[in-house]
């Protein structure tokens, strides 16, 4: 299966929308579902390493991208998804 973010590996790691140290924690608990809590997406390692990298802050992740669609958004992510995709896009024949 083709990473959920960039679609160029194969995915190997499993990110959760909200991360795990933040699952007991009060305010998250208040406003989302442990259904909710279990939500994420199949990603590669670049990409997994890169939303960590790029996002260090996990409540800032958990609060403000908690889906795909947010994550793509964000600024730096987008823009490495984006460099990814076209660096792996196979050349037109000439």
């Amino acid at each position: 299966m083709l990473c959920e973010l960039c679609r160029v590996e194969e995915s190997h790691n499993f990110h959760h929308f909200i991360p795990r140290t933040l699952h007991s924690n009060k305010w998250f608990k208040k406003r989302f579902t442990r259904e909710d809590m279990q939500q994420g997406i199949k990603i590669c390692k670049s990409c997994h390493t890169a939303i960590h990298d790029l996002i260090p802050d996990e409540k800032e992740l958990g609060r403000s991208y908690n889906t795909r669609p947010k994550l793509l958004a964000h600024p730096s992510l987008g823009k490495f998804v984006r460099w990814k995709r076209k660096r792996h896009r196979p050349e037109k024949p000439k």
